[in-house]
Formats: C-alpha cells, structure tokens, sequence
C-alpha cells in the first residue's frame, strides 16, 4: 500500500509518532513503534484508494479530532489541511464527505488493536517501583455513555426500562480494565446498556483473558461476586473488592488472623443465569476468602466503616493496613473515567450510526493512552509515579506545544529532542496533591437553566410550537 501524503507509509507513521512524543532517546519511545502500527494494518482487509486519506492518515485526523475541544470533523479536516501546506504539499478538499467515508471504512478492529496496543504495551513496560508489592494491579469499573438520537442508533441501543420515548438518548454501557500503575486502558467492553446478558459481569469475562497468573484485580462491591472470583483464582488472579450487600459479616467465625481480620468459607451458592451447567458442576464446593473490616475516620466521609474481600490469604506479605491502602487507591479509576468523559468529552458522542460511535470511542481509548505514555515519560524523567501528574494539565501543556510540534519538521534531531524535553518537564511540574482528607460539600453554587426537559421526540415538539403558532 503507497501513502500519497508524505510519499510513504514510514513517513506517515513517523507523523504519527511524532505527534504522540514516540522519537528520540525519551523513555517509552518504542511503545508506538512501525512494528506495531504496521501489524494493527493487517486488520484492514480488501482494496483501499490510494488518496490523501489513508488508514494511517485517517487515524491521525481522527486522534486530532478527539484530542481537539472542538469536534467537529470540519475543524477536523481544517486541521489535516493545516498540515499538508506546513509540509509543501497541495491542499485538499475543505469538504468534509471524504473524511467521513474513510472515517467509515476504517475497521473498528484497527482502532482496537492499536489501543489495545498502546496500553498494554505500556503497562508491561512500567517501572518496577510503580507496582504494589511486586505484583500488578488491574482495575475495573463501568460507566455509561449518550450518543444522538438517531432510527440506527436507538434500533441498537434501544429504551431502557425508566426511559420515555423521545425524552432520553441512547445510551451504552462500557466497562474498562485500567492499570492502576500507569492509568493506561487495557481493554474494554461495550454492550446496550440494560437487557439479558448486558451487565459489567458479562463484559468482565469478555475481557480478563488479558490477566496473567500473579495479577491484582481491584473492583467496587459489584464484582464480589463467588462465581468470577473463584474463576479468577483458578487462573492464580487475585481480586480485591469490598463486600457486597447480599453478604455478612461474622468476625466471630471463621479463621482468626487479628482484630476484624479473618479467613472464612464461602460455600458454593446456586447457579446463576450467565454459567453454563458444565462449567458450573466444574467449580469447587467453596472459596476461602479474607475478610477485613477497616475503619474510616476522615471528617466528611459518608461511609465509616467498610469490610475488604480478597482472595489473598497471606497476612505476613499483605496486611490489614495493605489491603486497605489498595482499595483505597480503587477511587482513581473513577478519576480516570471522568478523565476520558469529561475532560476529553466522551460522554456524550457525536456520531449517528452504532459503528461509528464505537469507533469514536476507541479513538478516544487510543488519544487517552497516548496522553499516559506521555505522562510516563515525565514521570520517568522525573523520577516520579505516573499517578502524580495531572492528566487535564498534561492535556492543557499539549495543547499548547501543539503548534511547535507539528511545525519541528526543520529543527535537527538535537533541537526536537530538546523540545520534547522542556515539553515534558512542563508537565511534570503540575502534580496532583496529595490530599486524602479533602472532602466537598455535595452542592453546586450555579442555578440552573430554567428551561422545561424535552418529553418527546424534538419534531413532534416543533409541530406542536407550529401548530399553537398558527392558532395565534
């Protein structure tokens, strides 16, 4: 496949690595590699025009469109046309029509791979000092996200069951396994947002095929659930969550470790709906789960007390104290998922058919990795944790060397590296403060809007606004 923009594929994929800080002597320069870019190509199957918007080329107006304030696919292609003449080559069209259609053909397994890619890659890659106790600690969380409201869009994601038609937009369920090391996704699942089958439990088994045996999954009260934890340990996968609300409690049996610390058995309860027969007739009688009860004394905290469940039986490696510190640290995947909604704007996506909208969601997995191997990169320079530096400020330092770094294609070697390093120094200067006492009033000091919810469907309200207008 020849790329008729920079005169080769090399050229194209080394605009993209540019971009995302992947040249020179920095640390991680080699987690967006031609390798990898090249192998995530093969899912791109039959002919492809041979025009200004390649897979490669797409992919890049694409991750500036994401990263950009304005969404737009105008901006969008104003953008690419910006840097064809910083580059000496002709201008193309303003139009839009031709970057949607190859926004189309570009497969969603080319999106995935890549940011599947990026993440992963940089998670193997993290420093040894950013693990917790050695191991490696995988969180998982859900959220959901609004899309138009659109005939193909509700077709796939249809009402739910407190919805009213023409008064919600379709929404999606997305579930995400984030490192807690570096704040890269790994993977992550999407699904409608209500129906059989469509739960965080169900994604999750889609997904920890990714764990390896030695790894930590951290996880809210939803996933203290016997038959995935049992699952996960048969894989040697410890998990980490707090207790849910169907269980109890009783220190007074059991094991004895220490104060409000022991061993129990949870015995094997009823089949549920999502487990086939076999597989549940292959699972044992009982799990011996740990169970902690840790005390909250903050001033502001709602909770005052919670109770930890973990399938790591050892007390003398991991402590009471240990296992409340790891769950503690579970709040920064809800950080990371107001990160990549709102800060990058994901909540609410622009695109009108089910494809492209996972499309653009991928493409904002991808735009939020390539920010945290950027923040790796400070954090290594700097000799700090990843989880230190702010992810808007790193965003808003972006932003601003944007245009240096796309016109450094005439500074030497020397000079970019030099660049890229004030770059990076930039953002290491905003840390994230150590603040676990914070607490705010839940409360919001601006008035809202006075305008009446739209009920029903937004034409059937403009015929009613035309019908009372010609009474009048």
């Amino acid at each position: 496949m020849r790329a008729p923009i920079y005169g080769c594929l090399e050229r194209q994929l080394d605009l993209l690595r540019e971009q995302s800080l992947q040249v020179g002597r920095l640390p991680f320069t080699d987690i967006v590699s031609a390798e990898s870019l090249a192998e995530a190509l093969t899912h791109i199957k039959g002919h492809w025009k041979d025009r200004v918007f390649t897979p490669v080329v797409t992919l890049w107006v694409f991750l500036e469109q994401v990263l950009n304030p304005d969404h737009s696919c105008r901006a969008a292609v104003a953008r690419l046309i910006a840097c064809r003449v910083s580059q000496g080559l002709p201008s193309c069209s303003s139009r839009t029509g031709a970057y949607c259609q190859a926004r189309k053909r570009l497969p969603l397994s080319f999106l995935a791979a890549v940011a599947r890619r990026v993440g992963q890659t940089l998670d193997s890659r993290a420093d040894a000092g950013w693990l917790w106790k050695g191991r490696r600690v995988h969180l998982f969380d859900g959220s959901s996200v609004m899309m138009p409201e659109t005939p193909e869009n509700r077709s796939e994601y249809p009402l739910t069951y407190n919805q009213k038609p023409g008064g919600a937009f379709p929404v999606a369920r997305i579930a995400a396994i984030i490192s807690l090391s570096c704040g890269a996704i790994l993977d992550l699942g999407i699904c409608r947002y209500a129906g059989k089958g469509q739960s965080e439990s169900g994604l999750l088994r889609g997904l920890w095929g990714l764990f390896r045996p030695g790894d930590v999954m951290l996880a809210d009260r939803l996933m203290c659930a016997w038959t995935e934890m049992v699952m996960l340990k048969r894989r040697d996968i410890d998990t980490v969550c707090r207790l849910t609300s169907h269980r109890r409690a009783d220190f007074r049996r059991g094991t004895r470790l220490g104060k409000y610390d022991h061993i129990v058995e949870w015995r094997k309860p009823p089949k549920p709906r999502t487990v086939d027969r076999v597989l549940y007739n292959s699972l044992p009688a009982s799990l011996s789960v740990r169970e902690c009860r840790v005390a909250v004394a903050q001033p502001g905290f709602r909770t005052r007390s919670i109770i930890v469940v973990t399938t790591i039986l050892d007390t003398e490696r991991y402590t009471r104290d240990d296992l409340a510190g790891l769950y503690r640290a579970r709040w920064n995947i809800e950080l990371d998922l107001r990160s990549i909604k709102t800060v990058m704007q994901m909540d609410t996506l622009r695109c009108k058919t089910p494809e492209l909208v996972r499309k653009e969601i991928w493409a904002h997995v991808l735009a939020y990795n390539l920010i945290r191997v950027v923040m790796a990169q400070a954090a290594s320079q700097q000799e700090v944790r990843p989880r230190e530096i702010s992810f808007k400020a790193t965003l808003q330092v972006l932003e601003a060397f944007r245009p240096l770094i796309a016109g450094q294609a005439h500074l030497g070697g020397g000079r970019r590296e030099l660049l890229y390093r004030e770059l990076l120094h930039a953002i290491s200067g905003h840390r994230v403060g150590d603040r676990p006492d914070r607490f705010e009033p839940r409360a919001s000091k601006r008035k809202p809007h006075h305008y009446d919810f739209l009920t029903k469907d937004r034409r059937l309200m403009k015929l009613d606004m035309l019908h009372k207008f010609r009474r009048i």
